[in-house]
């Protein structure tokens, strides 16, 4: 199905070619195909672009700018499924969340997630941290409790700093037990915006 749309995008004229739109049909035809594994778009967020990428298990990636989406693809293709593409429709229930999320008008998301980058302890960490309440906020320290660690907190830390889905799963609501914000993927100005949003501090 998506065959002659690839001989077109390689071998006419680029000056006789509307490009995006062409990506666009050859994605949607590999997706109704069940040749696209994982998806991607960008999301226009208050904090930069953002990209997404989501496959048919769900959300599996959000990275902040300054994470290059070609190094994205590739650890994608190498431990999900080499079959990605640029599909940004695929990923509008994400983004439609997100609007409502950073508009105030919702406090939780009903996304489903692919947990499938992450294994483990740090699987069993983000999986507590995607239970903090809007407006609620956790410590290293009970995170790895939950988690079934409860003295692994450095390492609880460090799979809250690799989180693959930021925002969504809420790690900016993890702070020190002594109320010091601790680190942030995005880095700590974001982290305390996503705060102020939630009404933990002031904005």
């Amino acid at each position: 199905m998506t065959d002659d749309l690839e001989r077109r995008l390689t071998e006419a004229p680029a000056g006789d070619l509307d490009l995006e739109r062409l990506r666009a049909t050859l994605a949607e035809r590999a997706g109704e195909a069940g040749l696209l594994d994982v998806a991607y778009g960008t999301y226009d967020s208050p904090l930069g672009p953002l990209t997404v990428f989501v496959t048919p298990r769900g959300l599996v990636r959000l990275s902040y700018p300054g994470e290059p989406v070609e190094a994205q693809v590739d650890e994608l293709a190498a431990t999900i499924s080499p079959r990605v593409m640029a599909a940004p429709t695929r990923t509008d229930d994400v983004r439609r969340q997100l609007d409502a999320y950073f508009a105030g008008s919702r406090t939780s998301f009903d996304v489903p997630i692919d947990w499938r980058l992450v294994r483990g302890f740090a699987n069993a960490v983000l999986r507590a941290t995607a239970r903090i309440p809007f407006g609620g906020i956790s410590t290293y320290r009970e995170i790895a409790a939950e988690a079934g660690s409860p003295n692994a907190y450095r390492a609880a830390g460090n799979a809250l700093g690799s989180n693959p889905v930021p925002i969504v799963v809420p790690c900016h609501r993890v702070l020190h037990a002594g109320g010091g914000l601790g680190g942030y993927t995005g880095g700590l100005d974001r982290k305390r915006y996503l705060l102020a949003l939630e009404g933990v501090l002031e904005a």
